[in-house]
């Protein structure tokens, strides 16, 4: 893709989160979408290019009364909309279609009309790892930190930090599901769910959504909004078992996927303002930290620790309060994708002064695949 073709002209969240026992997940897609075509004042007949996870994409392209030319149903979990971006952008790119609409509405919490993805006995997951006890995230996403805290050192303190931090960020947001400020001590006393993890180190359970409106950037100037450039995208997946990473202190999929990405936008780590990685967990912006290659090996969580990621930090990181603190309805890409968006219109409520270049980082699964997205409220060249 040539960097900064295609921009971001639409994008908006469900009008309520956290608790919307109102709406089914198609409801929260619909809701969602419109938001996003308000923002940017396009009617559904504006659209010819649907993308979704969670829900398929003819159901909401039918629900909103689209006929599109390009559907994208990828669904590897929660960076599909990162997947989403990246195919939307070729497709613009290719001619295929000319105005994307990508939907997330999910009802995590309410379970009204929730979906499901495929699983069962004959899974290799199923196969291969169920038999031998664990019991969903949780329990799974601490076989690779076990490891990463026998290799690098890094203290149940310095993986408490990281949820402190995003608390603080979330202190920001009028949106976000908690606000009071924590500390290490409130992280390390909450109720123990599978070690290393504590409650306050595991995601919310939420309802929510949201939508994001993608066109060639030679249209965007023709919108109300203040188009956000695509300069890089990376997608990659690793295993569907978390047993199987080749490392478990490193992500194949995160590694692969952040390349492509920067090499696509022609920068280098010194040229980032903002920062946003998928935490599902308090551990995945370690993990982020490094395999996108802005600290070392090990050295993530000695980073967080001296708040370079904190308000007022030389990399300001899940600016939102992540899916720590902000929201989480179980594909948490979505609302990544959103608050990047929002910083580079300069409209966040924690906005970074003067960001000009955010990177936006998923993880679909437990490592199982990764997306990158870097965007820039200036277009290149």
């Amino acid at each position: 893709m040539k960097p900064g073709s295609v921009a971001i002209v639409g994008a908006a969240e469900t009008t309520e989160m956290g608790l919307i026992p109102g709406l089914s997940q198609l409801g929260l897609h619909a809701d969602a979408a419109l938001n996003a075509m308000a923002d940017c004042g396009l009617k559904p007949g504006d659209i010819d290019g649907v993308a979704c996870a969670g829900e398929s994409p003819n159901s909401t392209a039918w629900y909103l009364g689209i006929t599109p030319t390009w559907v994208d149903g990828t669904q590897v979990g929660g960076c599909s909309f990162m997947l989403h971006v990246r195919h939307a952008a070729a497709a613009i790119n290719e001619g295929l279609c000319s105005t994307v609409l990508i939907t997330h509405g999910e009802s995590g919490r309410s379970q009204i009309g929730r979906g499901g993805f495929g699983g069962g006995a004959s899974t290799l997951a199923g196969q291969f790892e169920a038999p031998y006890g664990p019991s969903g995230a949780p329990s799974m996403f601490t076989v690779p930190v076990l490891r990463y805290m026998k290799q690098y050192g890094m203290t149940e303190e310095q993986l408490a930090m990281v949820a402190v931090v995003q608390r603080e960020w979330a202190g920001l947001n009028p949106r976000a599901s908690y606000r009071d400020p924590i500390t290490i001590e409130d992280v390390l006393n909450s109720r123990m769910i599978a070690y290393p993890f504590h409650l306050l180190e595991c995601c919310l359970v939420t309802d929510g959504g949201g939508a994001l409106i993608l066109t060639s950037a030679d249209r965007a100037r023709d919108f109300p909004t203040k188009p956000v450039y695509i300069t890089g995208t990376g997608e990659s997946v690793e295993t569907p078992m978390i047993s199987q990473m080749a490392d478990f202190t490193s992500s194949r999929a995160f590694v692969t996927s952040g390349k492509k990405a920067f090499a696509e936008a022609g920068i280098s780590h010194g040229d980032v303002d903002h920062l946003m990685i998928y935490d599902a967990f308090a551990h995945l912006p370690i993990y982020g930290l490094e395999d996108l290659g802005f600290v070392g090996r090990g050295e993530a969580p000695r980073f967080i620790w001296e708040r370079n990621t904190a308000i007022g930090g030389k990399l300001p990181t899940n600016t939102n309060g992540g899916g720590l603190s902000y929201m989480h309805s179980g594909m948490y890409g979505m609302y990544a994708l959103q608050e990047s968006v929002r910083q580079m219109r300069g409209v966040a409520p924690a906005q970074v002064p003067g960001a000009k270049v955010s990177v936006c980082h998923g993880v679909g699964g437990m490592f199982g695949a990764a997306g990158t997205i870097i965007m820039s409220n200036e277009r290149p060249g």
